[in-house]
Parts: C-alpha cells; structure tokens; sequence
C-alpha cells in the first residue's frame, strides 16, 4: 500500500500531547501515513494572524487534501476568527459527520444501546454569519439554506448509511414554521430518500426530535439536519453517551476532508499527562477509513474499546468500583498499542463491509432554469413614533399608481389591516406592496414591473419614510417563493 500524505496540526493546551499519543497508535497498527506538520491557532494569532493560520500552512492542506487537527485555543478579543469556521467554509466541508456510541457499562451512560451518527449540514444556516442591526430595537441573522448544499448533504448521509450498513435515515427539520427554508431541507429529503428503498427514512419536526433523541436514542441510527440543530443535537447526542470528551468528527467535502476531536484545547491541564487521547483517536478512525486503510481502522477502534472494556481509563472517564487502573495520557495510548490485534468482549466491534465500502462521491449539482417573476416587495421600515394604523394609512397614500399596500407585520405578525391591540410592536415594520388589482388568492398574484419597486422606494423615502431593508416577492416556475405573514 502505498503512503498516504497527510497535513498533521498538533494544536494548543493538550493538543501537542494527545496528538502524539494518537499517531504513536495508528503508527503501531500500521498506518501507511506520511505528515506535513503545521501550526495553527494562538501561537499564530498572537503573532498578529488575526485567521490563526499562514498562507504557507493554506498550500499544505490544500495540497495534501487531509487534515488531522488537535484542538486549538483562540485568544478572547482582539477580533480573532474562529478557524475551524473558516476551514470548513473556505474549504466546502460540507459535511460533518460525528459517530455517537454508548461503551456502557464501562462508561457510564443511561442509554447502553445507543449508537447513532449524525450527519450535520456544515457551511450553510445560520452560521454564514450575515447579521446586521436594523433599527433601535430589532437586530437581524439571515438564514441561507441553498439546494446544492441541501442536496449534498442528504446525499451524503444515505451514501454513508449504505457505506457502514445503517438501515434508517431521519431528517430533523422546522418545516412547520420555517416553510421555505427548512421546507426546502425536507423536500429535497423526500426526493433523495426515494432513490434509497433498502434505507428505512423518516422526518421529525427538530424539537420533539432532540427530545426523543435524547430519550430513547436507540430509535436512531443516522440523523441528517440543519447546521445549528445539528451543532446543538451532536453536543446532546456525545454527551448522553458518556462524555463529550470521547468524541471525535470528520469534516468532508469535495476532495478535501478534515478530522478532529469534538472537545477543546483544556490549558488547565495541558502538560501534565492527563488528557484523554480518546477524541482525538476516533478521529483517526474516521481518517483511516476515509483514506481507505478500513483494516487499520479497525484494529485501532477494537483496540481502544478493548482498553476501555479493560478499565484502563484516564482521569476524566476513571469511575472508583468501576475503572481498574488510572493513567495517564502517554500511559493509555501504550495501553492501547498493547491491544492491537485483540478485540472486545462486549462493546460491540467496530466491522466494516470491506467489500461494499466505496468513497462517497457527490453528484455536480446542475442548475435548473425557472421562470423568475416578480410580484411584489417587502419594503422594511424604521419608525418607533407611528401605529401601525397611522403607518398604514400613509403608506397606502404613498404606494402610487400601480401597487397597493397589502399588509404591515412587525415581528412576522400582521398588525395591518385589522391588527390586534394587544400585539407589542418594535420599531420594524416589514411592508408588503403588491400590484394595485392583486386578487386575495397569494397562489394568483400579478407580475409587477422591475421600474414599480425602485419607483415606489424613492417616493416612500422622498416623503420622509426611513426604509431600512426591502426584499423582493417572487414566484419560481409559478410557485409561491417567500413566506405569507402570521395572520396574512
């Protein structure tokens, strides 16, 4: 087998000592690896790198195409960025993938059956990190979920369910609520999902989701979201197996991938021998299969579960009555070498189909061509001083020739026409302006001219109206294209 080449990051705090302990293990178990070793994180930031990373470090990941990261420690202030966030996203990790298994009873844990991956959505939602302040009041993120990375990632989870033999799929979404954005999630799942009959799929809405997640995690088996839910349900899922401190991830994209430990960089103890190289190893694992070395993959994670079966344990996991011996973290990766070959008891061995298994390779996402009409504009106003009657009633004397105002929300609820008197009002009205003979039904709303909206905004702002922000009303292929406000 030929080596292969790999960009090795030994990070901050315990970073340099569980990297050694996790390359002196996969070493022993016959790794065909070659390192390109980098620095990274607050050694760099603090040298004035407010991204904590060279162009030179860049050339080598991009040449080498894997990465295996310690964790880092990034400086509070100063305007330091969060490197993980830009190496995922400056690289298209899309994906990133965090296996969640129970090794109860030797770590303690309430579910002692749970085995559940989940496959996060990586560069998208929330965390493009688009937020602006509006007005006195309201502050604003912009939630962008797009259909090639939508595709990608479901994609991706049934690829790697058939891949490691998992047999069900569940898609965590807020459809019922957030109807174009992760109502776009849930139908490109629907139509994926058909494509795999031998995989059992199914849809939950994310908070009674997390919730049964977090019950009865034997339900699941791989779980496929949204950026933020997944953030949030992978932390629940690693920390209701046993610790979050065992658990490590891989970040995938085209071409590139990169694997670390889920825990942080712990200065606390940094140097002292303590920190459990567990993380970090599990994602060694993930590498090694990644790489296609699935031999070594397995014999490292047997290994380590054999060590952990046998409660030879660091401080972290050491439990009196339980545990049987305490290391530390140079003492526990020797435990480990020493298990090399053997294989569990009880946990169940990791086994992978060494014959099914193929690299997930995701389709190039072809653009459709639509027809693109407009409808109407949503046209943001700052005003603390008017009610929304009073606001109505100047800007439908303002909407011109040849659109109306339908209606005014403030905080997504309609407030005009017959508004509540009990609604609270902040200071940010979202107006919406359609064709003046527009009928009731949204479905049949009539095309307006690109000239109107930009017309209506320089009328609105010569008579004194504080436009702030205005979206655009579309149809796509004469579908409905944005959302209708609560009560509209």
């Amino acid at each position: 087998m030929s080596k292969t080449r790999i960009t090795v990051a030994k990070g901050d705090g315990i970073g340099p000592e569980i990297m050694d302990a996790t390359l002196r293990i996969i070493e022993a178990a016959g790794a065909e690896l070659d390192y390109d070793f980098i620095d990274i994180g607050e050694k760099v930031y603090l040298s004035g790198n407010t991204a904590g990373i060279t162009n030179e470090s860049w050339d080598t990941l991009r040449r080498n195409k894997v990465f295996l990261k310690a964790p880092i420690t990034t400086p509070q202030g100063g305007g330091y960025k969060s490197l993980n966030v830009t190496i995922r996203k400056s690289l298209g990790l899309y994906a990133n993938i965090r296996p969640c298994k129970s090794l109860s009873p030797y770590i303690e844990s309430k579910h002692p059956n749970m085995d559940v991956i989940i496959v996060r959505e990586n560069e998208e939602d929330l965390y493009a990190g688009i937020e602006h302040r509006q007005t006195t009041d309201v502050f604003q993120c912009l939630k962008l979920i797009t259909i090639p990375g939508t595709r990608k990632i479901i994609r991706h989870a049934f690829e790697y369910a058939r891949n490691f033999n998992r047999k069900k799929v569940t898609c965590m979404v807020k459809d019922n609520i957030m109807k174009v954005t992760d109502g776009l999630f849930s139908q490109v799942f629907r139509e994926i999902s058909a494509e795999y009959p031998d995989i059992e799929s199914e849809l939950k809405i994310i908070d009674i989701g997390a919730a049964l997640l977090a019950d009865r995690p034997e339900d699941f088996d791989v779980v496929v979201t949204l950026n933020l839910y997944g953030d949030i349900i992978s932390d629940i899922a690693a920390q209701i197996t046993g610790s979050v401190g065992l658990g490590g991830s891989s970040n995938i994209g085209k071409g590139f991938a990169m694997f670390e430990a889920v825990h942080g960089s712990a200065p606390d103890i940094s140097g002292k021998n303590m920190a459990n190289p567990s993380g970090l190893l599990s994602a060694a694992v993930l590498m090694l299969e990644h790489v296609g070395q699935l031999e070594v993959a397995e014999k490292v994670a047997n290994a380590w579960y054999k060590t952990i079966e046998d409660g030879i344990h660091t401080g972290d996991i050491f439990r009196e009555g339980s545990s049987k011996q305490k290391v530390g973290t140079k003492e526990f990766a020797d435990a480990v070498i020493e298990r090399l070959g053997q294989m569990p008891q009880n946990i169940e061995a990791h086994k992978l189909d060494q014959d099914g298994f193929k690299p997930i390779e995701i389709e190039e996402y072809e653009r459709p061509v639509q027809q693109k009409d407009l409808v109407g504009v949503d046209v943001f106003v700052d005003d603390a001083t008017i009610s929304a009657d009073d606001l109505g009633a100047k800007l439908q004397a303002l909407a011109g020739d040849t659109m109306k105002l339908k209606m005014i929300t403030n905080r997504g609820v309609k407030v005009f026409p017959d508004g509540l008197p009990e609604t609270f009002c902040t200071d940010h009205w979202r107006c919406r302006f359609v064709h003046k003979d527009n009928p009731k039904d949204v479905n049949q709303m009539k095309s307006v001219s690109r000239e109107s909206v930009p017309a209506l905004i320089a009328n609105l702002v010569s008579n004194g109206v504080d436009v702030i922000k205005t979206e655009n009303l579309y149809y796509f292929d004469g579908k409905l294209a944005f959302s209708l406000g609560q009560g509209e």
